[in-house]
């Protein structure tokens, strides 16, 4: 293991007594879903050794290990943004620190800006695929050969099964699930309206602030993601009022009962590694969990495999 990752695995592997199943990142505002996890351990970010800190208004910036309808999970309550200053190396670590717990899946979560006009502040979007406009990429650098190969594919960045899943949870609770592409920009200022013209102009339909160097990251490793927006406001120039970032918060809190809903079975499904011809709903209960493996993980074998501003997404 990296040396980097090595002292950090260590400390929260030490504190969890189950090894994790499934990861979540928690985007601006959508904190709440951490309440969720039975028999949890708490750890601020301040408190891991090499962990990056969270300084975003929205953003809890701590570490929730438990279990959630029985599986064990570990909860990123809060992200580390590019343009807080931080290194593309750090804004990545805490998803790397996920897949070297154990994370099999990841479930990554922000807030973002509704491009596609058919969008409505409050819609919950199923990310297809992301277009990255960073300007730069985790990657770049020496390769570590034990996360994976030197030019990953990206293809199925957002796994289809994974996607298959989260519209069948989605039916099953009652939850309706869009879908589109996202795209990730640096901010921290909000796009101009050319921008946003130009950005559907290439097929997006969210546009966010966080997310894409995290899915490069867990694709590098092989870590299956899916990924869901909030659409907390629209982007500039679809509506005539300003951008606030209060927006963003105010339109998480709206919603927080279906994202918890849908997040918690869909959390489940992907725990109990089932399909989506034959899931069933499980509710959040306490539960002793046995420290059972769940499906074997891919095989790396071959290639490898917020509200994000709109508001500090």
């Amino acid at each position: 293991m990296d040396a980097r990752f090595a002292e950090t695995v260590e400390f929260l592997r030490a504190r969890m007594p189950v090894p994790p199943v499934v990861g979540v990142i928690l985007g601006s505002g959508l904190g709440d879903f951490a309440a969720a996890v039975e028999d949890r351990l708490e750890i601020p970010y301040a408190q891991i050794p090499g962990f990056p800190a969270s300084a975003v208004v929205g953003h809890a910036g701590t570490l929730v290990a438990g279990t959630l309808a029985g599986v064990p999970i570990v909860v990123l309550s809060g992200r580390i943004h590019f343009y807080e200053g931080h290194p593309m190396s750090a804004v990545v670590t805490p998803a790397r620190v996920l897949g070297l717990l154990g994370c099999r899946d990841v479930v990554v979560t922000n807030a973002a800006g509704g491009i596609d006009r058919s969008m409505r502040p409050g819609d919950l979007m199923l990310i297809s695929d992301h277009v990255n406009l960073f300007g730069t990429n985790p990657l770049i650098g020496p390769n570590d050969d034990s996360f994976g190969a030197r030019f990953p594919d990206m293809s199925d960045a957002y796994r289809a099964d994974l996607r298959k899943l989260a519209k069948a949870v989605a039916r099953k609770v009652r939850v309706p699930l869009k879908e589109g592409v996202y795209v990730g920009v640096t901010g921290p200022s909000y796009e101009t309206p050319a921008e946003i013209r130009a950005f559907r102009s290439l097929g997006a339909h969210a546009v966010g602030m966080s997310t894409v160097p995290e899915v490069i990251a867990l694709g590098h490793m092989g870590v299956g993601v899916v990924g869901i927006s909030c659409i907390t406001n629209m982007a500039a120039g679809v509506l005539r009022q300003p951008l606030r970032h209060d927006e963003v918060l105010e339109t998480t809190r709206r919603v927080k009962d279906r994202f918890v809903r849908l997040l918690t079975t869909l959390v489940a499904a992907m725990g109990e590694g089932r399909s989506p011809d034959r899931l069933v709903v499980v509710p959040t209960r306490k539960a002793k969990v046995a420290a059972k493996p769940g499906p074997a993980a891919r095989a790396k074998g071959g290639r490898s495999a917020k509200a994000s501003p709109r508001g500090k997404r």
